[in-house]
């Protein structure tokens, strides 16, 4: 299995982890707010099981590589924690989970790490987050995300480290999430709130090159509390809790509105009020003049936003937020021009897709290829791509929905056949078979693995129809929005975006549900769903205004007919939809009062065209090639033309 696990920057609210924490002895003290994003650097890994030890080969971001063995025996493991050196951070976590899960041991090689040690971005943090991660894969322990952050702290924590919870938010990826802590007189809480972002925000991250002395700044403003005793202890608290929180709550509101200027503003506000507030608590360290000097520097003033320290503060690292893509290439050439011993490094939270689900309805019994499906289900039909990899029909799907962008996607599947896919996609070959692959197969079946990780294997209990199937993800999908393909199409672009991700970027323009349509002529209609619309602006994007399911040529000669089309060219469906949730609502409807066809089964159109009548619906002709693999002669022309397609 291979993992990358980020760094994490704590944008606003540094500190307020530990200080929330003291709620426990002083429950007059404020809750810590903390808003965090994942870096782009992190360490990149690729784990397999052990045996009997806890192997770590690391790469460091200076290039050096360093191992550690150990027998994964708790005392051993412990000892190495306690030493504190970079080592002791997955010793403390192997030593977790050994004292709380039968597991036995991990090899993991860390073969690039391009994250700054020691800088304010938790590399600590990610080599706990990765060892924790490590053992619930591997082992399937079924492990929350939450889970793996805890297990990640309790192995830091073991080690000298006083590292708060904050620090573990690298589990979250390059996801940006707000945290809340809590410490009541019962117990420590800590709150996630995963945050979304409208559009791409530009950060840069500088390492300053010096020195600051972590322990002495956690160790000075630990002694201001749980009870303050002066003034200068006064401010501390004061800062950490009211102001802290008030800063970072308006930060959360800016970011989920994109507003990249008003997130600078409050930027700036919070390094003047934490200068004011924390500096004469450990003036050695925090006043800081190196960050100070990068953070009001003339020459790169043009480009940025704000900025302010990052971490613990002091003279270790320092973060912008800058007005463009531009300009974060143009403030690292001037820093680093201007000053050699600094190293500027590219953050940039994404917006995120409005999409993250897939289904894929794939229970049905694939009749029209009987009898060949009495010993293979079609979605199992092998194919040959492009690299000349023979691949089942449903993989290439899975992988058309990754590529998109998706991240999780849930299959349908008859419940008798639940076994057949979860063995294909959660469970690794055995070793005398794995052993027999070439290399470039072995390291194509640990990508299959970690491709299962974010697959659903969802449960259809009757054969009902399409429709019917699909309302069988309703629970899965929940509120969400969703890519629905169909189980036995393949696709390849005519263009670099792979079709599923012409359709979802479609459906980020028009904030609506989205059909993929291809034209196709009269004789074509009686194996497709069929729509009319009105042209918008070119002839790729199209308002729906009606859906038909297989219609004759008479009837959509007369109701389907498209402005500037030949006479007998229509608009049919691609195979590919995005959907609101609104969908099962009308599933719900039809499934309830028993509303179905002439072959006694569920189907989608209808129910797509009363989604279209109430919220509206975009069509979009999707530059690409459709291959359909559940008929015998479609089949036959895939297995030629699929090879070939420029995918």
């Amino acid at each position: 299995m291979k993992f990358f696990v980020p760094g994490r920057l704590c944008l606003f609210g540094e500190h307020s982890d530990w200080a929330g924490d003291y709620r426990r002895l002083n429950p007059n003290l404020q809750k810590g707010y903390a808003l965090i994003a994942g870096t782009n650097q992190g360490l990149y890994a690729e784990v397999k099981p052990h045996p009997i030890y806890l192997i770590l080969y690391t790469s460091l971001s200076d290039g050096t590589r360093k191992m550690l063995t150990l027998p994964m025996d708790a005392e051993v493991l412990l000892a190495e924690a306690e030493k504190g050196d970079f080592f002791s951070y997955a010793a403390g976590v192997a030593y977790q989970f050994v004292s709380h899960y039968r597991v036995r041991g991990l090899e993991i090689d860390n073969y690039l790490t391009d994250l700054p040690i020691q800088k304010g971005l938790s590399s600590s943090a990610a080599l706990c987050v990765l060892v924790a991660r490590a053992f619930n894969r591997v082992y399937d322990l079924k492990m929350t995300l939450q889970d793996e952050m805890e297990f990640a702290y309790l192995g830091e924590i073991t080690t000298p480290s006083r590292c708060g919870r904050m620090d573990q938010a690298c589990a979250y990826g390059d996801r940006p999430i707000l945290m809340v802590f809590d410490g009541d007189r019962f117990a420590s809480h800590t709150d996630v709130v995963e945050l979304k972002v409208p559009k791409n925000l530009f950060f840069v991250i500088v390492d300053l090159g010096a020195g600051k002395n972590t322990q002495e700044i956690l160790s000075n403003l630990n002694q201001c509390y749980p009870f303050a005793s002066n003034e200068v202890q006064e401010n501390v608290q004061k800062y950490l809790g009211s102001i802290s929180s008030q800063i970072t709550q308006e930060a959360v509101d800016a970011l989920q509105k994109g507003d990249a200027e008003q997130i600078g503003i409050l930027m700036k506000k919070a390094q003047a009020q934490f200068d004011k507030h924390l500096i004469p608590a450990c003036p050695e360290q925090l006043t800081a003049p190196i960050l100070h000097q990068i953070l009001n520097y003339e020459p790169i003033q043009p480009y940025i936003l704000g900025g302010k320290g990052v971490g613990s503060q002091g003279d270790g690292t320092a973060q912008f937020i800058v007005k463009d893509e531009e300009s974060q290439q143009k403030v690292i050439e001037i820093i680093e021009r201007d000053f050699p011993q600094m190293q500027g490094l590219k953050l940039t939270i994404q917006a995120e897709r409005k999409v993250r689900k897939a289904i894929i309805p794939a229970g049905g019994f694939g009749t029209r290829l009987f009898p060949a499906t009495k010993a293979v289900k079609k979605e199992f039909f092998p194919i040959i791509d492009r690299e000349g990899r023979a691949k089942p029909v449903i993989l290439a799907i899975v992988e058309e929905a990754i590529s998109a962008g998706i991240e999780e996607v849930g299959i349908v599947v008859q419940t008798g056949d639940r076994a057949l896919f979860e063995e294909f996609f959660k469970s690794p070959p055995s070793a005398e078979l794995f052993n027999k692959l070439s290399p470039q197969n072995q390291e194509y079946s640990q990508y299959l693995q970690e491709l299962g990780s974010r697959i659903t294997i969802l449960n259809q209990d009757k054969p009902e129809g399409y429709g019917y199937a699909v309302f069988c993800a309703k629970e899965w999908v929940k509120d969400e929005p969703f890519l629905l393909m169909l189980g036995d199409h393949v696709y390849s672009s005519d263009t670099e975006t792979s079709c599923a991700g012409q359709l979802l970027d479609i459906c980020e323009q028009v904030n609506q549900s989205v059909v993929s349509l291809t034209k196709l002529p009269a004789e074509s209609l009686y194996k497709s769903g069929c729509v009319t619309g009105i042209w918008q602006g070119s002839n790729s994007i199209l308002s729906v205004t009606k859906l038909a399911e297989k219609p004759t040529i008479e009837y959509a000669r007369q109701h389907l007919r498209v402005e500037g089309m030949a006479e007998d060219q229509f608009l049919c469906i691609f195979g590919l939809y995005v959907l609101t949730p609104k969908i099962f609502e009308f599933l719900e409807n039809n499934i309830n009062n028993n509303f179905r066809d002439e072959k006694g089964e569920f189907q989608l159109t209808s129910c797509l065209d009363q989604l279209q009548q109430e919220e509206g619906m975009t069509g979009y002709v999707v530059n690409g090639k459709c291959y359909d693999t559940g008929l015998p002669d479609p089949y036959r022309q895939t297995m030629i033309d699929f090879r070939n397609a420029a995918q």
